[in-house]
């Protein structure tokens, strides 16, 4: 595993992108809209990894809930992995609760799987796996 990418909740993204632009001396790669998540992302590449600003599209979607009780800041850190399925499998024997069960489609053609915070020390984890 390597960390794929730290993901940033952000109230203003296009406040964000000019400082994080100008603070990377690059642009963003990518700008997309997960509406199952209801967020807005937009990528940096950063060495090996990647920076993602969240900006929520919604009151009720995580982001929002996330900035209303904790203010902008790291919202969670993302792992890169080559089998998501059988990583999920072998956390949940570990005793960590995942968020979801199963898989889900997230940004930059990335599958998904959340693991919560109240298992990992109040750090929300993501793991990552390229689509196939």
């Amino acid at each position: 595993m390597k960390i794929e990418h730290l993901g940033i909740a952000v109230s203003n993204l296009e406040q964000s992108i000019k400082a994080f632009s100008d603070l990377l001396g690059t642009s963003p790669y990518k700008t997309e809209v997960v509406e199952s998540e209801g967020v807005k992302t937009v990528f940096f590449q950063v060495g090996d990894s990647k920076i993602e600003l969240l900006e929520a599209t919604h009151e009720q979607s995580a982001i929002a809930k996330f900035i209303s009780k904790r203010g902008e800041g790291l919202h969670h850190v993302a792992f890169a992995v080559d089998h998501i399925e059988s990583e999920m499998e072998r956390l949940k024997s570990e005793g960590y609760t995942l968020i979801n069960e199963s898989p889900k489609e997230g940004a930059d053609q990335k599958l998904i799987c959340f693991i919560h915070p109240k298992s990992t020390g109040g750090i929300l984890i993501e793991l990552c796996q390229d689509r196939p």
